[in-house]
């Protein structure tokens, strides 16, 4: 139990697309030539950590807690006679807490995360779809989890996803898009998560020219188990197993070529692993369109 609650405590910097509701409506979308700079803050809480068959482990007050905020630059260019090639670094800066009851908890850390580096985007954009296809790999920076089973790891992810729209406007959309992210042996400790797919995306519209609306999901599987000697025996052959869904909002702001998104969403269904409920806002900004 201890080792679990840790575990789901730690928060290893995953604040790029492998953190669950980083991207919703737009998460198969293409965006036009142009530099973009952007800042998203993510607030996460819980106050339940399920065991493998999704029941409550009894840990008595339970309540974790963590903030993030990211900034980042990418930039996307389109060659005559080539599709759309995109790239982008982040860094994350987070802070987290947890307490509970039984067992006595006190834990608060805060500091880097993981430096989130996706050096190659391939896309097609047209009026009544795009497709997206990109690679990313997450650098163990963060200063979060230095001590114990939280020592975090390289990670490397391959993503493929598209947007469908249903008019000309591109307003009405349904959007996904699929990750499998690869985890490497955690540093300094023979621990090594296993690898998962996950899937986010939402459908919804765009009103007045300037204001999105719909619903936002996200879902994730553990298809390999956790392995090394540090694993303790009791969490052999658990895998980790989420759903989630809610509403969210973004305005279009020309006056400063950005736009402001908010989605909050919760958890369902989840197995192995804290259930809680977490807000993100976006700002994205058009630092300089290419022609």
């Amino acid at each position: 139990m201890l080792w679990l609650l840790a575990n789901a405590a730690a928060a290893d910097g995953e604040l790029g697309q492998r953190v669950l509701g980083s991207v919703g409506l737009d998460a198969g979308t293409q965006s036009p030539e142009g530099v973009y700079a952007g800042d998203r803050f993510f607030y996460y809480s819980a106050d339940r950590l399920l065991n493998r068959k999704g029941e409550p482990l009894p840990i008595k007050g339970l309540e974790i807690d963590a903030y993030a905020n990211v900034i980042g630059v990418s930039g996307t260019i389109k060659p005559d006679g080539w599709p759309y090639l995109s790239a982008a670094f982040a860094v994350p800066v987070a802070w987290m807490s947890t307490q509970a009851d039984l067992p006595p908890t006190d834990i608060g850390r805060s500091g880097l995360g993981d430096l989130v580096v996706q050096p190659l985007k391939i896309g097609w954009r047209s009026q009544r779809y795009d497709a997206v296809g990109s690679y990313a790999f997450y650098a163990p920076t963060g200063q979060l989890n230095r001590e114990g089973l939280g020592q975090p790891q390289w990670t490397q992810q391959l993503s493929l996803g598209g947007t469908l729209f249903f008019d000309d406007d591109r307003g009405w959309r349904l959007s996904a898009l699929a990750s499998y992210n690869h985890y490497h042996r955690k540093l300094s400790i023979d621990l090594t998560r296993g690898d998962t797919v996950q899937l986010q995306g939402g459908f919804g519209a765009k009103f007045f020219q300037i204001l999105d609306f719909g619903v936002a999901a996200y879902a994730l599987w553990q298809v390999a188990d956790d392995t090394g000697s540090a694993l303790p025996a009791a969490a052999r052959g658990a895998r980790e197993r989420v759903y989630g869904v809610g509403p969210e909002i973004g305005i279009t702001i020309p006056a400063i070529r950005g736009k402001l998104t908010a989605r909050y969403e919760w958890d369902l269904g989840a197995r192995a692993r804290t259930e809680g409920q977490i807000l993100v806002v976006s700002l994205s900004l058009l630092a300089w369109p290419l022609p």
